[in-house]
């Protein structure tokens, strides 16, 4: 290290990096002040919402009807009650707590501090300890019944309150909300064939994935059958013996896979009614996980009634869903319809999307099959497609509500509207007979946007990368009611930052554009010449850039431009919601990571702006973004060179079977070879000329560490020079620890810029 020591190039200093760290999430959010609007619905369509504000927060409570605006509770008088109850001070303006509940009557706030649940009314004269602390300022339950409890309970509450349920010992309980009493439900859960199991691979905690049924007498559900998957392991770092960590994961290619049965559970009765169907497949394709609705499973719908449940099944290679409707006594299955495609199906970005309609027998379903995402309208008696919904280019991303009274759709949408960002979400409204097609958030900007319960009014916080929030409040029709927020950004402007500068560059075909954003050094020398650094996250679930909205920081790649680089993210060819052949672009070929175009976007940039020295092209990312790093390394040695690869899936033969069957397709042998190995970063590791640091935490769950093992050893044996840093006892998600941050900073300036950093610099991010 001493010669490396004596490199010409800057000597960064101890002020340098303090600079830098002024940009990060930790420093720039505080100076952020009325944006973040979250509505919480309660009682007859009003919300409530909390802000903060130069002096502290504010709890705002908004009645749509009348569009009065007032405080949700006198804060003073709940501080000084508080206080008086509590033994402790507190000012108004700084409540120890940010979520609160409405009494029915609303006269009183219920709220936690510490372990204790407060209940005070509204004009603050009382204020008295009512319990033990729980979940609190929830918003109402989802689809399908059976919103989640509170806190970190694991149990699923039926749509009426009464009762709750849960697993224990692999089976299925349920507990009377009043008399406490319990129930078992099934009785021959076994460990690995175990009842609502969320276990699949990378994903496993012990909540329950069920579906209760709209009048709460029946839950949907499944038995998981992992009897025979494979396992993975891992063990901890301590002194004495370590501990060994083993679960199901299984990979490609694996012969057995979990599998689930789906049930149905007639509580009342207390009967269990096996759906008649083979086992299928462990995971949902229309959502990223299986419970991604958060204890709900998202390949089920209940029927009002509770007489049946809808339910789509998709097959192990992604490529065929079928839509049936099972009788809830029997577990009898009807075949509706199916839809099969050539490389991989989605509801929608990470969204489940379609809906039964059992009163009008129809069914609203989401396809790619023109091309682009959008909604049909089929037949559930005939399963024929009675009409399209929306055409031509652009994508609905996710239905928000279906009024099927006034047989209107309201959802959000991409690249609908011309001259815009095409991943700016709009909200929309739309006939069943695809007539009427309303653009409800008129704006030029990312909407985020938060429905009422009945659907009569939201809430749209608007911006984009550049431009600071607006949170306004409008009815279904689009009309605007109220102005809610403006984001104040004016001491995060006196500090001297920047936003990120939007750009556009061609596609590795030339023709197709894609789209990014640049951080330049706030401090800026037009006339000097700086490293260009490419974060990079390749999909194809997502893009490098991710939301559209504004933030005050990006991770570290503002800090990481202060340090004396160009930054830039870009969302290459093979990233979602675009078009569907857009998407498609390196299925089969995961190998790919978008590089073609990171690499002629980089060119062009530099060409573009002559401050860019694009002999010194850096890249780094985590996760995807660590696996594509690898992979720039190794497929472009000539270009970049230096790379930074954090917990990176390097072979996705050694990653859970779902994602990559998904995207690579199903493993195929053919002699000694596979359809695996070009995507297979080990096999190119031999490529390496620049600098590599590989980092990897020894506990990953998500992407086991054998994945960067698996480089280590081939760099090893092609006699390669690199960096490594293996993090004991951390998970996937160590990306911003500040040891991990700071040496991903030294790295970059003594390599990227021939720079020195300062010894040992400690960033002082606050502790989770």
């Amino acid at each position: 290290m001493s010669a490396l020591a004596q490199r010409p190039g800057p000597v960064l200093t101890t002020a340098d990096y303090a600079h830098a760290e002024k940009f990060m999430t930790y420093n720039t959010t505080p100076l952020v002040f009325r944006s973040g609007v979250r509505p919480t619905w309660v009682a007859g369509d009003r919300f409530w919402y909390h802000v903060t504000t130069p002096d502290g927060g504010e709890f705002v409570l908004i009645d749509p009807a009348s569009g009065s605006r007032e405080p949700a509770f006198d804060q003073t008088g709940i501080a000084a009650a508080l206080s008086s109850a509590t033994g402790t001070k507190y000012d108004g303006k700084k409540l120890p707590f940010q979520q609160i509940d409405f009494s029915d009557d609303m006269r009183s706030v219920l709220f936690n501090v510490g372990s204790k649940r407060y209940t005070c009314d509204r004009l603050g004269k009382t204020c008295v300890a009512s319990g033990n602390a729980e979940g609190g300022g929830g918003g109402r339950g989802g689809r399908g019944g059976g919103g989640r409890g509170g806190g970190a309970r694991n149990d699923v509450a039926s749509p009426d309150k009464k009762q709750v349920a849960f697993v224990r010992d692999y089976n299925i309980w349920v507990r009377d909300a009043a008399t406490k009493k319990e129930t078992q439900l099934t009785t021959n859960g076994v460990k690995d064939y175990g009842y609502a199991t969320d276990n699949a691979g990378w994903t496993k905690s012990d909540r329950p994935i069920l579906v209760w049924s709209p009048d709460s007498t029946k839950i949907a559900t499944f038995q998981q059958d992992q009897r025979k998957v494979g396992e993975m392991y891992l063990v901890d770092t301590r002194v004495g013996h370590p501990q060994l960590q083993a679960w199901k994961y299984p990979l490609p290619g694996d012969d057995v896979v979990a599998m689930i049965e789906p049930v149905i559970l007639d509580v009342p009765a207390n009967k269990v009614i096996r759906v008649q169907l083979p086992p299928q497949q462990h995971r949902s394709t229309l959502c990223d996980d299986i419970a991604c609705r958060g204890g709900e499973w998202s390949d089920v719908q209940w029927e009002p009634t509770g007489f049946h449940l809808a339910m789509v099944n998709t097959s192990r290679d992604h490529k065929k869903e079928q839509f049936r409707i099972v009788e809830a006594e029997t577990g009898k299955v009807t075949e509706i319809f199916d839809e099969a495609v050539p490389t991989f199906f989605e509801s929608g970005n990470g969204r489940v999307n379609w809906h039964y309609l059992p009163a009008s027998k129809e069914v609203i379903w989401f396809s790619e099959r023109d091309n682009w995402g959008h909604l049909y309208l089929y037949d559930s008696s005939t399963g024929k497609v009675k009409n399209a919904i929306n055409s031509g280019e652009g994508n609905v991303t996710q239905v928000l509500n279906v009024d099927e009274k006034n047989r209107v759709i309201y959802f959000l949408g991409v690249g609908m509207e011309k001259g815009r960002d095409p991943y700016f979400i709009h909200f929309y409204r739309i006939g069943f007979d695809g007539k009427g097609l309303k653009l409800l958030t008129p704006e030029d900007a990312n909407h985020d946007v938060a429905l009422s319960p009945d659907g009569r009014y939201f809430v749209d916080s608007y911006s984009k990368p550049d431009v600071a929030p607006v949170a306004v409040l409008r009815d279904d029709t689009g009309k605007l009611i109220s102005t809610l927020e403006k984001a104040d950004i004016s001491k995060l402007l006196a500090t001297g930052w920047k936003p990120p500068t939007p750009f556009t560059i061609k596609a590795r075909d030339g023709k197709t554009d894609l789209y990014g954003l640049m951080f330049l050094p706030t401090r800026l020398d037009p006339n000097g010449k700086y490293p260009i650094i490419n974060h990079i996250y390749p999909g194809p679930q997502t893009g490098s850039v991710g939301s559209r909205s504004f933030s005050p920081a990006r991770g570290d790649c503002q800090a990481l431009a202060e340090l004396g680089f160009v930054v830039m993210e870009l969302d290459g060819m093979g990233t979602p919601w675009r078009s569907k052949k857009f998407h498609e672009a390196y299925f089969g070929d995961m190998g790919d990571n978008t590089l073609p175009d990171q690499v002629t976007g980089m060119e062009q940039l530099a060409k573009r702006y002559s401050y860019i020295d694009i002999e010194r092209a850096g890249i780094y990312g985590h996760s995807g973004g660590g696996y594509a790093t690898a992979g720039a390394m190794f497929h472009y040695p000539d270009f970049f060179k230096v790379g930074i690869s954090e917990a990176g899936n390097h072979d996705n033969r050694e990653y859970e079977d779902d994602w990559a069957e998904k995207w690579q397709g199903l493993l195929v042998k053919t002699g000694a070879t596979t359809n695996y190995d070009s995507q297979a970063n080990q096999n190119f590791a031999k490529n390496l000329k620049g600098h590599l640091l590989l980092a990897h935490g020894t506990m990953d769950t998500n992407v086991p560490p054998y994945n960067t093992l698996l480089v280590v050893d081939e760099l090893i044996k092609a006699n390669k020079d690199f960096d490594l840093i293996m993090l004991p006892n951390r998970s996937h998600g160590f990306g911003n620890e500040p040891y991990m941050v700071r040496r991903r900073w030294d790295y970059f300036v003594r390599y990227l810029m021939d720079g020195q950093p300062p010894q040992g610099y400690e960033l002082h991010a606050p502790r989770q």
